[in-house]
């Protein structure tokens, strides 16, 4: 997600109000340690505790394990709704980030005029 970050401004013209959530099993004080200087323009939330039920609650199914065994990303729009849920987001794998640049560009176009 470090790659996100540092692309933030110019990759994902500054979110453009959407809101990204990052959802895996690490535990909270694992998401906490890793995130206190990291400084990610977005939220994460941990499923450790709920079985899979946090990513649920956001539309993603669940895994055989009823486990999110990966990161999975969840983009809600300036509307406030869920535009897209990627099941599975690779944060080293370049095609993931385009991806999810089509998805911010989908859901928040750039204004006419630019």
């Amino acid at each position: 997600m470090t790659a996100y970050r540092d692309q933030y401004a110019s990759l994902f013209n500054e979110g453009r109000n959407v809101v990204l959530i990052g959802v895996s099993n690490d535990s909270q004080s694992e998401l906490g340690s890793w995130l206190k200087d990291a400084d990610f323009p977005f939220l994460f939330a941990s499923d450790a505790s709920n079985n899979g039920g946090t990513y649920a609650a956001f539309g993603g199914g669940l895994r055989s394990n009823n486990m999110v065994d990966s990161r999975a990303v969840i983009v809600v729009g300036p509307d406030g709704r869920i535009a897209e849920t990627i099941e599975s987001f690779n944060q080293n794998d370049p095609m993931a980030y385009e991806h999810l640049a089509e998805v911010i560009d989908r859901v928040t176009p750039e204004p006419e005029g630019n």
